[in-house]
């Protein structure tokens, strides 16, 4: 049989190339054997799901567990209502753990009637009647809001002395954040800030990504099945993109066995001799940025929140962090937007969320510009560096102020309105490649369209400053040599509080590095 590299909902085995899904968390077991509760938490489509229903199988298959994840994710449309949150879930308990396990294993059929306490005596019969101990992985915990959810974790709280006769052996809460981040309040920002209602765990433990050798060993699954191969240094591409996120790396690689293959007879085929290449797999990322797939746009929903714009807009702008909350940063960390490098400091979790961050944020400047006529390209369709900039000053000088105000994120507004400016300029054409990161107080930019390679580099004059000119011709000398290229911009914005209107103050005028690169020095 076909199988296919899954990017929607959890692996099956019979048709998807997957990895050992409890790989990843060899400790459960041992926490299982314990009679521990425990929390497992890590961004949406990293194989939460995957490895606990593979778990389950496994320790049902034992012979000494009747194992089962079921889910509460139903009982989060009724989150203001105690009694209809339990049925629905109940509800959907009984249909899974009859659908999952032998016969012999299902709860019993049973009226329960006490609003509040419905899961806790449904559990208790359950483990009593069954003839073997009780291990329940609950998923989507975190899609319960408010009293309703402080409610489920005190049930399971108060029936957890009862076990194993009277109450699971061991559970295992599943969802995208630790318990001490779940909400309590619909809608907003406020969190349980303690694990007081769930107290009873023993751990929280995060689902890591692939590292290199398991995307490689999931990447020679399809080799082996079909014969077609992935260059090794395609493979290692992969991992720099994506640092092992589990959709992506299903992402690029369905892209590059499957949709960027020709059809036959309406069936995309592998084939040996379509080897995957470094090229094809840069090719491939960019598809996944623009089409901006459920997972990456889901991810660009988080940027509206407060606590996510606090972090993520100084990251941005390259300015150190203002003073945040812990929990705060580590959100964004089980969120899977950013993560802990090894020797410290907070950066976006990989080179493809790092391109869909901004590209999200500068989509609505972009959906606001006018027509441009494309008077950068010369009559064979390559790019004139010369009339690039001049169509941008021009640009700027007429809509750049007003489209400001288009940008949800003010302190990086003049960034976001130049790459909506030069998206219309590589739309189809080209690539635009971003650099951030934290303290650095720059972003570089480099255009690629044809032969031409165009390094760019943003620095804000602020109120309070001196002039970054100096900096930024030293910052733009060492992007420079990393793109081995001899020519680029240094664009910089004034954004200070009595500096000249735009059409007095916007000039370009030419320079030279001390390394003799030639850069045009563009003030805005």
């Amino acid at each position: 049989m076909t199988r296919w590299f899954n990017t929607a909902g959890p692996c099956q085995a019979d048709i998807h190339y997957m990895l050992p899904p409890v790989a990843r968390l060899p400790q459960l077991q041992q926490l299982i054997a314990e009679r521990s509760y425990f929390v497992i938490h890590a961004p949406r489509q990293v194989g939460k799901t995957t490895a606990m229903l593979s778990l389950a199988q496994q320790l049902t298959a034992s012979g000494q567990y009747a194992a089962a994840m079921v889910s509460v994710e139903v009982g989060a449309a009724w989150n203001d209502n105690f009694d209809r949150v339990e049925d629905a879930i109940l509800g959907s308990w009984q249909r899974s753990l009859k659908l999952r396990l032998p016969a012999e294993l299902h709860p019993p059929n049973c009226s329960i009637e006490a609003v509040g306490s419905k899961i806790q005596n449904f559990l208790t019969q359950w483990s009593l009647f069954s003839p073997r101990p009780v291990v329940l992985f609950i998923d989507e915990i975190d899609a319960l809001q408010d009293q309703v959810l402080i409610s489920v974790l005190r049930q399971l709280r108060d029936g957890y002395p009862d076990r194993p006769n009277g109450f699971p052996l061991s559970v295992g809460l599943i969802g995208m954040r630790d318990v001490r981040d779940y909400k309590v309040a619909s809608g907003g920002s406020n969190r349980l800030q303690s694990t007081s209602p769930f107290n009873i765990k023993v751990e929280s433990i995060a689902l890591r990504n692939f590292n290199a050798a398991e995307v490689a060993e999931l990447y020679q699954q399809h080799t082996d099945d079909t014969g077609q191969i992935f260059l090794p240094e395609s493979i290692d591409l992969v991992f720099e993109l994506t640092q092992g996120q589990p959709w992506l790396v299903n992402a690029l690689a369905r892209q590059l066995t499957h949709t960027m293959l020709p059809s036959r007879h309406g069936v995309n085929t592998p084939t040996p001799d379509t080897t995957i290449t470094p090229a094809m797999v840069a090719e491939a990322k960019e598809i996944l940025i623009r089409r901006q797939d459920t997972h990456l746009d889901s991810l660009a929903e988080r940027l509206r929140e407060d606590r996510v714009k606090a972090i993520i807009q100084p990251m941005l702008a390259s300015q150190e962090l203002p003073e945040t909350s812990n929990e705060d940063r580590q959100y964004l960390v089980d969120l899977g937007l950013l993560r802990r490098e090894a020797m410290g400091g907070l950066v976006v979790a990989n080179p493809i969320y790092r391109e869909v961050l901004p590209r999200v944020l500068a989509q609505g400047p972009q959906d606001s510009l006018p027509t441009i006529a494309p008077s950068w390209l010369t009559t064979e369709g390559e790019l004139d560096v010369d009339r690039l900039l001049h169509a941008f000053l021009d640009f700027w000088l007429q809509h750049g102020e007003a489209l400001l105000k288009s940008a949800s994120y003010p302190e990086i507004a003049p960034h976001l309105v130049l790459m909506a400016f030069l998206h219309r300029v590589v739309n189809g054409g080209g690539t635009l490649e971003r650099e951030y990161a934290l303290g650095r107080d720059r972003m570089d930019l480099c255009l690629r369209y044809g032969s031409v390679i165009l390094g760019i580099e943003l620095k804000v004059w602020r109120t309070g400053q001196g002039d970054p000119l100096a900096k930024g011709l030293v910052q733009l000398e060492g992007y420079l040599e990393r793109l081995k290229q001899s020519e680029g911009w240094l664009v910089i914005f004034d954004r200070r509080e009595k500096a000249l209107p735009l059409v007095d103050r916007l000039q370009m005028e030419p320079m030279t590095t001390a390394a003799g690169q030639q850069v045009m020095v563009i003030r805005a």
